[in-house]
């Protein structure tokens, strides 16, 4: 797949600064979110893995497959995750302004304030 989008790896860096906004939004909300948690533990474990592994970008799609086979039976959340990934991979490498968002840090105002910043 020709794509004009980064390395996998560094997608996946970038991505994971879009969790802490999914977190924020995660615990404000008035319902049990455990699922929620667990989906978003499961997404950064997948986003970590291809920042360690650094998969060419022709071979990400497969190497996220690897991933959800290696989860074995009731891989599930592993699989719904892995298409998340592949999918926001995707629109980086036709979305220039997505693309220049994930790398100005995804600014949100539903992140959690980092250390040492207000809020």
């Amino acid at each position: 797949m020709e794509m004009d989008a980064p390395r996998p790896a560094e997608f996946c860096r970038e991505l994971i600064a879009t969790l802490e906004a999914a977190d924020g939004r995660r615990r404000r909300r008035k319902r049990d979110t455990t699922p929620d948690a667990i989906g978003l533990a499961i997404k950064r474990e997948l986003l970590e893995a291809a920042i360690a592994d650094d998969p060419a970008p022709a071979a990400f799609e497969a190497w996220l497959l690897e991933r959800c086979l290696a989860a074995g039976p009731g891989n599930g959340g592993v699989r719904a995750m892995a298409l998340s990934i592949l999918e926001e991979w995707r629109l980086a490498a036709e979305a220039e302004a997505f693309r220049a968002w994930l790398a100005r840090g995804a600014p949100s105002e539903d992140a959690a304030p980092r250390e040492g910043e207000g809020g």
